[in-house]
C-alpha cells in the first residue's frame, strides 16, 4: 500500500485510543450544536426582516384594536406583538382598577405601564439571547478541545515509534500528522462560532434598539394618547411650514 494512502482519518480513527475517540466526538457535538444554533438563528432573522414596516403600519392604524389585528397580521409572535399586547393589557387594567389600599393599587398608572413594557423587553431579550452562552462557549473552547487531542495524538504516536525502535522520519510524520489533524478540526468548529456569535449579538442589539424605540413611543401614546413625533427629514420639512403632521391612532388612552 501506497504510504500516503496508509495515513489519514480512517486510519487515525482505527489506530486512536478511546481518549482521541472522545475528543472527535465532543468536537462532532459541538459542531452539531453550534450549526444547529447558527441556522436557528438565520431563520428567525430572515422571519424578522418580514416584520419590518410593522410598527408604521401599527402607527398608521385609526384604532388600537385596528393596531394590534396589524401587528397581529404582520408580525406573529414577534416581540413587537409582544410588547404592544402587554402595554394594551396594563393599560386597560388600570382604566379598569381604580386605586386601593394595595401595593399595587398605590402604583402610580404611568409606572405600572412602564414596568409591564419594561417586563415585556426582558422577556424578549432573554429570548433573543437564547443559545448565545452555549454558541460563546463552544467558539472559546473547541480550539482548546483540539489542541487536547492533537497533544494527546501525539504523545500515542511517539510512545507506539518508541516500542517498535523505528524512529525515523518517515515513520514520525504520519502519525504526527495524523495528530494534528484534531487542531484543525477544533478550528474548524471555532470559527464559525464566533463569527455566528458575532454577527447574531449585532443583530440583536439593532433589534433591541428597535423594540425599546416602540416601547418608549407605546408609553408616551398609553399616557398621553399621542406618539412622539420624530422631527427628522420629512417631518423637519413639514414642521418649517406648518402643515399638520399625519394623526397616530387614537383611542386608548
Amino acid at each position: 500500500m501506497d504510504s500516503t494512502q496508509a495515513f489519514g482519518l480512517a486510519h487515525l480513527w482505527a489506530q486512536s485510543d478511546t481518549i482521541i475517540r472522545a475528543v472527535g466526538v465532543i468536537l462532532l457535538v459541538m459542531s452539531i450544536t453550534s450549526w444547529y444554533l447558527i441556522l436557528n438563528r438565520v431563520l428567525r432573522q430572515l422571519r424578522a426582516r418580514r416584520h419590518s414596516g410593522a410598527v408604521e403600519a401599527f402607527w398608521a392604524a385609526p384604532d388600537l384594536e385596528t393596531g394590534l389585528r396589524v401587528l397581529a397580521e404582520r408580525a406573529p409572535g414577534s416581540p413587537l406583538e409582544a410588547l404592544a399586547q402587554q402595554g394594551a393589557a396594563v393599560a386597560q387594567h388600570v382604566r379598569r382598577h381604580t386605586r386601593g389600599n394595595t401595593l399595587g393599587g398605590n402604583l402610580d398608572a404611568d409606572e405600572v405601564i412602564t414596568r409591564a413594557l419594561r417586563k415585556s423587553i426582558a422577556l424578549s431579550t432573554a429570548a433573543l439571547e437564547s443559545g448565545l452562552t452555549v454558541l460563546a462557549s463552544i467558539g472559546s473552547t473547541a480550539p482548546f478541545v483540539g489542541l487536547f487531542g492533537t497533544v494527546w495524538g501525539i504523545y500515542h504516536a511517539l510512545v507506539n515509534i518508541s516500542a517498535s525502535g523505528m524512529a525515523t522520519l518517515d515513520k514520525v510524520a504520519g502519525p504526527v500528522g495524523e495528530a494534528l489533524i484534531m487542531t484543525a478540526f477544533g478550528l474548524f468548529v471555532a470559527i464559525p462560532a464566533v463569527l455566528a456569535y458575532n454577527g447574531i449579538t449585532r443583530a440583536n442589539r439593532l433589534e433591541l434598539s428597535e423594540l425599546d424605540a416602540f416601547a418608549h413611543d407605546l408609553h408616551a401614546w398609553f399616557a398621553t394618547g399621542a406618539r412622539i413625533a420624530t422631527v427628522t427629514g420629512a417631518a423637519a420639512r413639514t414642521a418649517d411650514t406648518g402643515a399638520a403632521a399625519p394623526t397616530p391612532a387614537h383611542g386608548a388612552a
